[in-house]
């Protein structure tokens, strides 16, 4: 089993911060340290995973190929009318029978 390591960490706050986070963590009914754990997690995962520079490569990488296209309205359209002309969805739903 294994036991994850806390770390403390101290952040000064103007008074005035200070009494609306306390505010905060009444109304949520958890302790200020919970909220501001809460806060930070929730920070965290605004981040981006990836570094710009690798999301622009990848763009730019996407840009030198040709699909498809067409309108959305106009994909939807041809995809109601092959349903409604009784076409397959192209899963039947076959290859998961054993």
């Amino acid at each position: 089993m294994t036991h994850s390591v806390s770390k403390r960490l101290q952040v000064l706050q103007p008074d005035q911060e200070m009494t609306e986070i306390q505010r905060f963590a009444r109304r949520e009914r958890v302790t200020v340290g919970e909220w501001v754990r809460r806060a930070l997690r929730e920070a965290r995962t605004r981040q981006p995973v990836n570094d710009p520079e690798a999301k622009l490569k990848a763009v730019r990488k996407a840009t030198r190929y040709s699909f498809p296209t067409s309108d959305i309205e106009e994909m939807l359209n041809e995809i109601e009318q092959g349903t409604s002309q009784g076409g397959s969805s192209g899963f039947d739903g076959a290859s998961d029978r054993r």
